[in-house]
């Protein structure tokens, strides 16, 4: 099993900035990739930007160049660094893992962008 513990939501302006970050523990950790989704109000959760264990990143296209994702394998966390926020950011922000070829998900943090 693989526990997902996020942080870093909240409310911002737009145009601000917010940096979320995703630690993962549990047995027998080999997590290959790791990313985050989001879901708005009354939408379907959608891929925001995953990251292989190499180092290769993945982005939505209505993040690219305002958001960065990283890790750090030492330290099974991810992180994802947005910048430029808009309103159409809001939304709730969830953790995903893989792990050997299981899916995680952390419990989700709550990204508000007022405009």
């Amino acid at each position: 099993q693989v526990q997902l513990v996020e942080s870093g939501g909240g409310l911002v302006q737009a145009g601000g900035s917010l940096r979320l970050s995703c630690a993962a523990s549990g047995s027998m950790l080999s997590i290959n990739v790791m990313g985050w989704y989001r879901q708005a109000p009354g939408k379907q959760r959608e891929m925001v930007a995953t990251i292989m264990r190499g180092g290769v990143t993945n982005y939505a296209h209505f993040v690219e160049g305002r958001f960065t994702i990283s890790r750090d394998n030492a330290k099974n966390t991810v992180l994802l660094q947005m910048d430029s926020l808009k309103a159409d950011d809001t939304g709730v922000y969830y953790c995903w893992v893989v792990n050997l070829l299981t899916n995680y998900w952390g419990q989700g943090t709550q990204v508000t962008v007022s405009s």
